[in-house]
């Protein structure tokens, strides 16, 4: 748990530069963390996740960023991929890096506003953030490609909020199909480690109880068993 604190007072830390350097006017904040920071999602995240607004190029901005934060933090990474620009941050201050993943050429149809914050810190930091149906549409995508636990743990917590997932008969099916394949290794080992001790065991008798009932809503009858 002190460490979540820590990688969380860091998560803040950089929001709050890249927000005085003018930087976050042209982020839109999304992922799990921006869920965990913005919403209250509470299993534990590592990245900041980005989706850039549009630019003819996006060099100088980037270039900028990067001696922004290399005045605090030493970067462990500098890249420009085909679709993401990536900075990761050492901090001695942390025990953790701390990675930023901003992703470019992205069709953006709406955005919202939301303040980070965590209870155990002063720093708040005002940001552009995903709406929350479209990070439900990105995490049922997510989970299909991936098939990781952790995307049926955030949609599952979307669901919670009130969110629907509003697809056809054919994804629901597909989604839940995800679902059951989850192995033990998937709930006592990668689900756990993410989650505080009191939601473990939770989630090990119920797995995803609320986001199944949820997606039967989407099938067609008989469609699935």
């Amino acid at each position: 748990m002190r460490d979540l604190i820590k990688q969380e007072q860091f998560e803040l830390e950089v929001l709050d530069r890249l927000n005085s350097g003018r930087f976050l006017s042209r982020m839109v904040f999304g992922g799990g963390t921006m869920l965990r920071l913005c919403h209250g999602l509470d299993r534990y995240t590592v990245d900041l996740d980005f989706w850039l607004l549009p630019a003819d190029d996006y060099s100088p901005w980037f270039a900028d960023l990067k001696r922004c934060l290399a005045r605090f933090y030493d970067l462990r990474d500098a890249a420009e991929k085909f679709c993401m620009l990536i900075v990761e941050l050492k901090s001695p201050d942390y025990p953790c890096s701390l990675k930023v993943e901003m992703r470019r050429n992205v069709n953006i149809a709406a955005t919202e506003q939301a303040i980070a914050y965590r209870p155990f810190t002063s720093v708040q930091v005002f940001v552009r953030t995903i709406p929350l149906q479209d990070m439900m549409r990105s995490k049922i995508d997510a989970l299909l490609q991936r098939k990781e636990i952790r995307d049926a743990y955030d949609l599952e917590f979307l669901v919670k909020k009130g969110l629907k997932a509003g697809i056809s008969p054919r994804k629901a099916n597909q989604l839940l199909t995800v679902i059951d394949a989850f192995t033990h290794h998937d709930y006592n080992v990668k689900l756990s480690s993410l989650l505080e001790a009191d939601k473990r065991s939770y989630y090990r008798t119920n797995n995803f109880r609320i986001l199944k009932a949820h997606l039967k809503l989407f099938l067609s009858p008989g469609v699935y068993h």
